[in-house]
């Protein structure tokens, strides 16, 4: 896909990209797609996951009591618990507010490892990287490609490594389940909690603040990182570290892009116009 090539006009080092279809077919891809990056909050989606698959394998229920008081392991999916942004430290009561929070996600981390009785980064490599052949993924303990390899207790929030490769074998996933129910992951890509305000990081106050069970939700936010002709179905994360999968059910396809730095002021007219050139090259 020509499209693809506007990363290189990106002011990063390194950039990879690649789009895969609802059928798992690669519409194309550019730059190194086998090199590591760090995943930074691209991480929360595969921790959904997991904590996705730990529901339907009976480890837990959604809405058994995690977290906060009152807070349940839906609410910790969908950002909802009440939990700060990065400090076990109660802002809202749950259900309350949409607050992003990277330590609801330890904590959901935490409470699924216990449920299950091994640890998170070990349930979370049998439970999704396996199955779907996503090798060069895992936690890096210290956040970094070169830290502890890919088997370290790092935060389910924020510390995945991987590969725009094995991001593709996820991407196709997320469009035709294998590992999970349709059902399941249909209601993970809804709203949950609708009409929830709330803060979009990197994008200031939504209102709503639409999210998922682990997923934000694009609906009708702005501005936002997807483009103008992204469906308001799309759904999806972006990270700290200049990542971001996206997945346009309207479309019928998905789109990964990692890089080598952080997002910020860069990003923000660059990662729309690539989606739109995207969406319309898949016309």
């Amino acid at each position: 896909m020509e499209s693809l090539r506007l990363i290189e006009q990106w002011p990063v080092t390194n950039a990879a990209a690649a789009v895969v279809r609802q059928d798992g077919t690669v519409a194309g891809s550019h730059g190194p797609t086998g090199q590591r990056f760090r995943l930074a909050s691209v991480t929360k989606p595969l921790t959904a996951y997991a904590a996705l698959v730990a529901y339907e394998e009976g480890v837990f229920e959604l809405d058994d009591p995690a977290g906060p008081e009152g807070s349940t392991v839906r609410h910790l999916l969908a950002h909802a618990s009440g939990l700060a942004f990065d400090e076990d430290r109660v802002t809202a009561p749950p259900g309350t507010r949409r607050l992003y929070s990277n330590a609801g996600f330890d904590v959901l981390g935490e409470h699924l490892a216990k449920a299950a009785g091994i640890p998170f980064a070990e349930y979370l490599r049998q439970a999704v990287l396996e199955p779907l052949g996503m090798t060069a993924t895992g936690l890096s303990g210290a956040g970094s490609p070169a830290a502890t390899g890919l088997s370290g207790a790092g935060s389910p929030a924020a510390d995945g490594v991987s590969t725009v490769d094995d991001l593709v074998r996820f991407a196709a996933e997320l469009q035709a389940p294998r590992l999970l129910h349709p059902s399941t992951v249909a209601t993970a890509t809804s709203v949950v909690f609708p009409g929830l305000k709330g803060v979009l990081p990197g994008y200031g106050h939504q209102n709503p603040n639409d999210w998922g069970l682990g997923y934000e939700i694009r609906a009708a936010k702005s501005p936002h990182w997807t483009g103008a002709l992204s469906s308001p179905a799309t759904f999806g994360h972006f990270g700290q570290s200049g990542t971001f999968l996206w997945v346009d059910p309207v479309a019928g396809a998905a789109c990964v892009a990692l890089t080598d730095r952080d997002f910020g002021e860069w990003a923000v007219p660059l990662w729309p116009r690539f989606t739109d050139a995207v969406l319309t090259e898949l016309r």
